[in-house]
């Protein structure tokens, strides 16, 4: 079917697929606790007569297979399911009910465009060549083993074995209704590191006879953005951040330990090697300078760079450009990571972005953000890009 009619369609199962994205937003759920909503997936695709499989990789991922009328290709479409520990600021009648959680990255949105992806393609099974499948993927946000790792060591990519996968996210900082991809390293990978600094507490007033870990923490956090000036070829994509310390518990105490958490984010992995030998360097140096002792652990397993296969992404980008109401561009590559990632090691594909970013609607917060807001106008054009990628790369 043409892109103008498949908009005309689309159109009319709008307001469903809003209701999908606000029911799931009033019901966030974090990493891995994502029952009610893999059972709403679920549920929502077996109305729709798709082949359904639960708890996938031992967690609450959904797979979801629809076959087509004819012999073709392999799609598999992916949406992230779980949402942030983030207090929702944003006064929405379907403001999140579940305090201290908040779909703040969108992927309540990502959910529902898939489902509706689904319930169109379905509709247009009789004219589908090849197979689709749907991958509602739990714990995207864990950062290390993550939830696509158990969802593909659980077969998802296999029997049939998958040709093309492609995801899609919701940004916050670009404009509503643009696509945004790129060929070719397009994500980060995300090291995270947790360095715990041993020292010696005592009396505020005597900080002779003690051994900091506040201050060995200041002057490490300072040596550890010295990496990226002075230890790391500036042309590199590179960044580390220290984004939590804790330590004290009173203002006349000097405590005996402090820990910082924080993230390192490369676009190759020869980078990503030197950067954590770096970490490693520089902590052992600063705490052995001020007579401090010190743990520094990696989180294990994080994700790879989001790789674009560069054929694939070009046809893509055509593709995109064919729906009406749209706007794609070639974007910079960005430091954020995703484990979507890991799809792209077993097949070509593409991982692109939707902007949502709306002043009009106060939609001009990122992704992340506490007063993130999706202008739900968009959904119609993610929901109607799956589909087209689906028909057209099983059919190719």
């Amino acid at each position: 079917m043409s892109s103008e009619n498949l908009a005309l369609e689309i159109k009319e199962i709008e307001p469903s697929i809003v209701a999908t994205r606000r029911d799931l937003h009033e019901h966030p759920e974090l990493t891995n606790k994502e029952e009610r909503t893999s059972r709403v997936v679920a549920e929502r695709l077996r109305q729709l007569g798709i082949e359904v499989t639960t708890n996938i990789g031992g967690a609450h991922g959904v797979l979801g297979i629809l076959k087509g009328s004819h012999q073709g290709k392999v799609v598999g479409l992916r949406a992230d399911m779980d949402a942030l520990p983030v207090i929702e600021e944003v006064e929405l009648p379907f403001k999140s009910k579940n305090h201290g959680v908040m779909h703040a990255c969108g992927h309540d949105t990502h959910v529902a465009m898939l489902l509706g992806a689904a319930e169109l393609l379905a509709k247009h099974r009789s004219d589908l060549a090849g197979t689709v499948k749907f991958f509602f993927q739990p714990a995207e946000e864990d950062g290390g083993r993550g939830g696509a790792k158990p969802m593909i060591e659980a077969g998802v990519m296999e029997n049939p074995k998958v040709d093309y996968v492609f995801g899609l996210h919701i940004v916050g900082e670009h404009p509503a209704g643009t696509f945004g991809l790129r060929a070719g390293p397009f994500m980060a990978a995300p090291d995270s590191f947790k360095i715990k600094i041993i020292g010696k507490g005592g009396h505020g007033s005597r900080p002779h006879e003690t051994i900091d870990p506040i201050f060995v923490s200041a002057q490490l956090i300072v040596a550890l953005q010295g990496i990226s000036t002075r230890l790391i070829d500036p042309i590199q994509p590179f960044v580390i951040s220290v984004c939590s310390i804790h330590a004290g518990t009173k203002d006349n105490i000097i405590p005996d330990e402090a820990e910082l958490l924080g993230t390192i984010r490369t676009m190759d992995e020869g980078t990503r090697e030197l950067a954590k030998k770096d970490v490693a360097h520089v902590t052992k140096s600063i705490c052995e300078a001020f007579g401090a002792k010190y743990e520094l652990r990696f989180k294990e397993d994080a994700y790879p760079v989001t790789y674009n296969d560069e054929r694939v992404t070009r046809r893509v980008s055509e593709i995109l450009k064919t729906i009406p109401g749209s706007e794609t561009n070639e974007i910079e590559v960005t430091l954020g990571a995703e484990d979507f990632s890991r799809f792209l090691q077993k097949a070509p594909g593409t991982f692109y972005f939707l902007g949502t970013r709306n002043e009009a609607k106060d939609c001009v917060y990122p992704n992340h953000s506490s007063k993130f807001k999706v202008d739900e106008d968009v959904l119609k054009l993610g929901a109607l890009s799956l589909v087209k990628l689906a028909q057209e790369f099983t059919s190719s």
